[in-house]
């Protein structure tokens, strides 16, 4: 008898204990609860879903978010096209917002064609690999290895290699995502608004005339660009022009006509536009021991 009045005791506070954990759990859920506007579903279901994070966010729904606070504006997303931008700045009653243009720029112009290897390379094809075996074996060790591992992780298709082993970036289908940036293990990638006409095809810092020797588009620092530019738009900084972009208004292609290596240059619809003294390229075939 005892001992079925201990069991239901028991039994009674394991009830009771129940009731009243589900009733602090209730009640957690009601002061907890953080309401979530419908709308961001629909709007995310309205976004790519490419999770790029293009927009500068950490993906489509955080983007999402983003929009319903009135943080960001449907354009900052520059995978949709503007068409769609449009349906999602209807849906919300906001403006699409003008956001200028951003593409993927590669800071070199060293094909297999004018830049020369210091050593064939074996290993595992891809640049991140070589660059762990004495920087890839490439004379410039600034220069692009040209194992396309931008190409490999660019999701839209913006990047292809060319015939002298370099990456060419479509900027129509380049939405600025960064994979090329943050892959290249030479850092030669960098995201430029479309506005930045002028621009240094080369990284390399080095001096002198060995160094001009592995690579025939180098920057050799000589000075021109800077003298001929507006005031204070490009100096030379480690051996290297650098373009001031907060000056973009004062820069044009006068800058460019005097470089003799034609490592500046300038970008416009009609493509790649060097200097009336660069150095005329005529070969196309690889250099001894370059990657074909």
């Amino acid at each position: 008898m005892a001992d079925l009045t201990h069991i239901t005791l028991a039994g009674t506070f394991m009830a009771g204990l129940g009731v009243g954990l589900a009733g602090l759990l209730a009640l957690a859920q009601r002061k907890l609860y953080v309401y979530e506007d419908p709308r961001i579903d629909e709007v995310e279901s309205l976004l790519p879903g490419t999770n790029c994070g293009a927009c500068g966010t950490a993906g489509c729904r955080v983007f999402a978010q983003a929009l319903i606070s009135g943080d960001k504006d449907p354009g900052e997303c520059t995978v949709s096209p503007k068409d769609q931008a449009q349906v999602i700045a209807d849906f919300l009653g906001v403006a699409v917002g003008e956001h200028e243009k951003r593409v993927a720029r590669l800071a070199c112009a060293g094909g297999n064609h004018v830049a020369k290897n210091g050593a064939l390379y074996a290993g595992l094809n891809t640049c991140r690999a070589a660059s762990l075996v004495a920087g890839g074996g490439k004379g410039c060790s600034w220069g692009c290895l040209g194992l396309g591992d931008c190409a490999q992780v660019c999701e839209f298709g913006s990047i292809t290699m060319d015939s002298h082993g370099l990456p060419v970036v479509d900027n129509d289908l380049c939405t600025a995502c960064g994979d090329c940036v943050a892959v290249c293990p030479k850092q030669l990638f960098s995201l430029q608004p479309i506005s930045h006409r002028l621009w240094v095809a080369c990284k390399n810092q080095g001096f002198g005339d060995a160094e001009e020797a592995q690579c025939e588009v180098i920057c050799n620092a000589c000075g021109r660009c800077a003298l001929d530019a507006p005031e204070g738009v490009i100096e030379i900084r480690n051996h290297l022009a650098v373009i001031d972009y907060g000056k973009n208004a004062l820069a044009s292609p006068i800058a460019m006509e005097r470089c003799p290596t034609g490592a500046i240059v300038w970008l416009d619809d009609h493509g790649v536009r060097k200097g009336r003294e660069a150095k005329k390229i005529l070969r196309h075939e690889p250099l001894p021991g370059s990657f074909s």
